[in-house]
């Protein structure tokens, strides 16, 4: 049987097909891509961008496909957005992290986790662009600034006794507000996000924690930068500051520096080989995860993303 969000992603494609016919004048990449979370952007940050082609007064709609893998995890995802009027952004994503290495958390606990355990995630998304735009404003200094929110939904399987003792929620909601500009003139777009979370690793492993003053929402920036190399192709680079509330906790437990949080980033290539098309590369370092049960490694590997958008 298909997933709610299986079926909301079919949807979404048969909409776009029907939303081809109209021709639209946003200008390749800069609407950015699809992030991890469904939202237009960068691979890891949103931007202040509304997804899909859709200008003013039309209505579009993306769908994407992701898959990002380090020394120990992997993460697929993949969703649809629906933009309007290049004003709203709505959109809906599922994440599904293979979380096997959380097997070796039994010789810790008797936690009871499975082996092949995967922790799946759902988000759904609103942005609102409330000011500037990033094409019509490149030759002033005004950016597009867009407010958006994003309600993350976790299903951690058999790793739910492990939220459980670190005293996470298994839902939460991020608030950011992020600001894009377009410099036309020198092909550059940078971008600043800050975003007002308590979530751990994105989410997938809960929100807040059971130590003290960590159980609360904290500011936390995200940054962008793209060069257009032409109107096709754009290399770029994202660093995404992380919250670390789970280190006090585990500590406090005599684990040390075990359940330890680091800032996420990566450097990036786009390809649009047409309007309807792009597909992104990336290279990423998303610091250590959990480094208590692998080895204290650095997550390093890659990112690829494919987005269809009309």
């Amino acid at each position: 049987m298909k997933s709610p969000l299986s079926i909301a992603v079919l949807a979404g494609v048969a909409l776009a097909c029907s939303a081809a016919q109209a021709d639209t004048g946003k200008l390749l990449l800069t609407g950015g891509v699809s992030t991890i979370a469904g939202s237009a952007g960068g691979g890891l940050t949103p931007w202040a961008v509304i997804g899909s082609n859709a200008t003013e007064g039309e209505v579009g709609v993306s769908a994407y496909a992701t898959r990002a893998a380090t020394q120990d995890y992997s993460l697929n995802g993949y969703g649809v957005a629906l933009g309007l009027h290049d004003r709203l952004e709505l959109s809906l994503a599922r994440q599904d992290f293979d979380a096997s290495p959380a097997i070796a958390l039994n010789g810790i606990a008797p936690f009871g986790v499975t082996p092949g355990q995967h922790i799946k995630m759902d988000v759904l998304g609103i942005k609102l662009k409330v000011a500037g735009d990033a094409v019509l404003n490149s030759d002033s200094w005004m950016p597009q600034i867009a407010v958006g929110l994003e309600h993350k939904q976790v299903h951690p399987g058999s790793i739910r006794s492990v939220l459980d003792f670190l005293g996470t929620k298994t839902s939460g909601t991020d608030v950011y507000v992020s600001a894009t500009k377009l410099l036309l003139a020198q092909s550059v777009l940078v971008n600043g996000t800050l975003r007002y979370t308590n979530a751990n690793q994105n989410g997938l492993l809960g929100f807040g924690s059971a130590a003290p003053g960590k159980n609360s929402r904290s500011l936390q920036p995200e940054f962008s930068v793209a060069y257009l190399i032409n109107k096709n192709l754009a290399v770029g680079a994202e660093y995404r500051f992380k919250p670390n509330n789970l280190q006090a906790l585990g500590a406090a437990a005599g684990l040390g520096a075990a359940l330890r949080e680091d800032d996420w980033k990566d450097i990036f290539v786009a390809w649009a080989p047409s309007k309807n098309v792009s597909l992104t590369l990336a290279y990423v370092d998303l610091g250590r995860i959990v480094p208590g049960i692998t080895q204290n490694r650095r997550q390093t590997g890659y990112y690829l993303s494919a987005q269809v958008a009309f």
